[in-house]
């Protein structure tokens, strides 16, 4: 497939859908079922649903048991099979079914004009509003030989809960099926379904609306998926049901671990859904990565086991909890008319765009809400990790080197708070500004008045003379007036500053606390050793640096440190991100780390899908460019600057990728030694205690060849400087 096609990429085209029912018209319903899954066919879609008893309407009541209904009910099946048999989507309908003279209120799954199965509604309501056993007999206890008879279209159709329907041209998608009051019950068939192997969960509902039943449908939905590592795809009945006792609102969703992937507008008189694109490709990744769902599959189906459990025994466990399981093949290209062929299902050319979020900033919510309860979390778990480790060592005093820059300031906060928690003053701070060669007049000064505001105890200490001797000493160019900035130039200040920091705290009585970020440790962004990525404790290696903007920004809105600082703060987030290390030539202008090594939004990005997903490097460039090509499309976190708001091509985005990818890997041994520090977001950390291990003499070379596949024939136009810096290499 083409690069761009959301197939090729690990994604599937669902949708689930609510059409105005014509009560106990069932040809009616499956001619407009057709003609509404033709579009969606037309868009892509390989999965559509509909919701319980659509092909008659859920409020019929004793006309279930009208054998004119039931005979039409089946006439209406074998057109709706017929009249869809060119179109891509797997079909799911609801339809009330005969066998062994009893009714089932069943799914039937229709797919290129076959009708594949019926699951029939294991569990069957029988309270409040719900009389189905008045008219319908519970599935539950049906078996894999049972076979539902349509006479009228002389067919077999395989009658049993629990099949799971797998597409063999998608790999990982496999579909399992259960039916409104199956979702509410303590062991729900889809628990059963997930562990057999089912990626996809499909719930067909009637499900008259109450006050607050909405909540719950996406509570119980949202749960599944979440436990499940799956996709919940929910539809509820519409328009055209009966308003005799009750009321209708043509929910739909679609959840994904948890995540909510899209909703419907409810009370809508005319269809109404939801489509999206699935990530199949993340839920294989999450069981993969979570291996506890496995260890329950083998626990529930046939005890445990002494041993781990061969490929073949866990199919066999997997079975066991799937009555059937129903292969749609992989068309033979041979056999494909079109051009390119068409696997009958997927479009397998072009860009057929992705329908889902991707956020351009995935440790950062654009949701008001959910970043500042985010930013509550992280602030208060470093805050917690500080001062736990404070008490465990005999209450030292605070040690933090303060530049200016976004690290120390969000850093230096914590400290405060932790004091404050603690109940000491904030003068237990010492907190140092250290000037160099590079050394701004502006962030000195901000330096300054932050400590000042925080009520640290705080002192200027010029590191440019003791600097100045060590360049002397070690006979550099510079020492003799030549404007040579390499390597060591750089790293003789950043070494100095951490070197006098510890020494003052073995002379003070305190501990060193680290300013670093997650980001500059998967960038080996930092000094080794004797440097900025040595301290104590390191409050913010769980932070990357997007997030860190906005943890400061949180501060500020809760007023955490007084008016005076908020001033300061907001200076320092206007600021350039820079070291400092190399001098302006003019004087004026700041040193900028994303000049060197790339953009943070990009390498945030790019970390999050590397160390939480475990993505291939060409689908995290796919999934960046979907996230970051058009600066008008999707939402940007809260009070986002105006002039901070970007667009990134793939060749760009190519580039900065290869740039993450080899520093990434040739620093590994930089973040083998990290502090102790508390891990903050569920995107990660890169300590070798917590969420990563890896050798530090790996190479990145099959990252890169994987690399390859992302296309190279747009014009390529990437700003600023491209070249390596050497503090990466240190």
């Amino acid at each position: 497939m083409d690069f761009a096609n959301a197939y090729a990429q690990g994604f599937a085209r669902v949708a689930a859908r609510v059409l105005p029912v014509h009560l106990a018209q069932p040809m009616a319903n499956v001619h407009a079922i057709a003609e509404d899954a033709r579009a969606l066919s037309e868009d892509g879609v390989c999965l559509v649903a509909y919701p319980e008893l659509c092909v008659t309407g859920y409020s019929c009541d004793d006309l279930f048991l009208q054998e004119t209904l039931l005979d039409a009910t089946e006439d209406a099946l074998g057109f709706l099979a017929e009249a869809t048999q060119d179109l891509r989507p797997l079909i799911i309908v609801g339809a009330p079914l005969r066998h062994n003279a009893r009714v089932y209120n069943c799914a039937v799954a229709i797919w290129h004009g076959e009708i594949l199965a019926a699951v029939p509604k294991s569990y069957l309501p029988n309270y409040r509003e719900f009389y189905e056993r008045r008219w319908f007999a519970p599935g539950d206890d049906l078996r894999g030989d049972d076979v539902a008879h349509l006479n009228r279209l002389g067919k077999d159709v395989p009658l049993a809960p629990r099949q799971l329907i797998e597409f063999e041209a998608i790999p990982g998608l496999r579909v399992g099926i259960e039916v409104c009051e199956d979702m509410w019950v303590p062991v729900p068939p889809h628990a059963q379904l997930a562990l057999g192997g089912a990626t996809v969960i499909v719930n067909l509902s009637g499900s008259p609306i109450t006050i607050g039943k909405a909540d719950d449908r996406k509570l119980l939905a949202r749960s599944a998926s979440a436990r499940c590592n799956c996709a919940y795809l929910f539809t509820a009945a519409g328009p055209g049901e009966s308003s005799t006792d009750l009321s209708w609102d043509g929910q739909t969703f679609v959840y994904e671990c948890g995540d909510l992937l899209g909703e419907s507008e409810r009370f809508h008189l005319g269809p109404s859904g939801t489509i999206v694109d699935i990530d199949v490709h993340r839920l294989n990744q999450e069981r993969l990565r979570q291996g506890s769902q496995d260890d329950n599959l083998r626990g529930i189906s046939q005890g445990p086991s002494p041993a781990r459990p061969t490929e073949t025994e866990r199919r066999a466990r997997e079975s066991s909890l799937v009555t059937r399981t129903i292969l749609i093949p992989e068309p033979n290209p041979s056999d494909q008319t079109s051009d390119p062929p068409d696997s009958g299902f997927l479009p397998t050319s072009g860009d057929i765009g992705l329908h889902r979020k991707v956020d351009r900033f995935p440790f950062v919510p654009d949701d008001p809400a959910r970043l500042a309860q985010d930013c509550y979390e992280a602030y208060n778990i470093q805050v917690y990790g500080l001062a736990r480790r404070m008490q465990a060592i005999g209450n030292p005093k605070l040690v933090i080197g303060v530049s200016g820059g976004l690290d120390s300031t969000h850093a230096l906060i914590v400290c405060a708070k932790a004091l404050d928690l603690l109940g000491r003053p904030r003068s237990d701070i010492l907190a140092f500004t250290m000037p160099g060669f590079a050394t701004l007049d502006e962030t000195k000064n901000s330096a300054l008045r932050l400590m000042e505001a925080i009520g640290a105890t705080y002192e200027t200490l010029d590191i440019r003379p003791a600097a100045t001797q060590m360049l002397t000493d070690l006979g550099h160019p510079f020492a003799n007036g030549e404007p040579t900035y390499d390597v060591t130039f750089e790293n003789v200040q950043a070494g100095l500053r951490t070197d006098y920091l510890f020494r003052i705290a073995n002379q003070r009585g305190g501990i060193v606390v680290g300013t670093g970020d997650l980001s500059e440790l998967a960038l080996g962004w930092c000094t080794y050793g004797v440097g900025d990525q040595m301290s104590h404790y390191a409050v913010n290696t769980g932070v990357p640096k997007t997030l860190i903007q906005y943890l400061i920004r949180w501060v500020i809105s809760e007023n955490l440190v007084g008016e005076h600082a908020n001033d300061v703060l907001e200076k320092i987030l206007s600021q350039e991100i820079s070291p400092e290390l190399v001098p302006p030539a003019d004087g004026k202008t700041m040193q900028s780390t994303e000049e060197i090594i790339g953009p943070y939004a990009l390498h945030d990005f790019f970390l999050y899908h590397l160390l939480r997903r475990g993505e291939k490097p060409s689908r995290i460039a796919y999934l960046a460019h979907q996230a970051w090509h058009d600066r008008d499309k999707g939402d940007w976190p809260q009070d986002w600057d105006e002039a901070r708001t970007v667009s990134y091509n793939l060749p760009v985005i190519r580039h900065w990728l290869e740039s993450f990818l080899k520093r990434f890997f040739a620093n590994q041994f930089k973040r083998s030694a990290i502090p102790n520090g508390p891990k903050v977001s569920a995107g990660g950390t890169l300590s070798p205690r917590g969420d990563w291990r890896m050798p530090s003499d790996v190479s990145p070379a099959t990252w890169l060849t994987e690399l390859e596949n992302v296309p190279d024939d747009w014009p390529v136009a990437i700003g600023g400087r491209l070249g390596d810096n050497g503090r990466s290499g240190d």
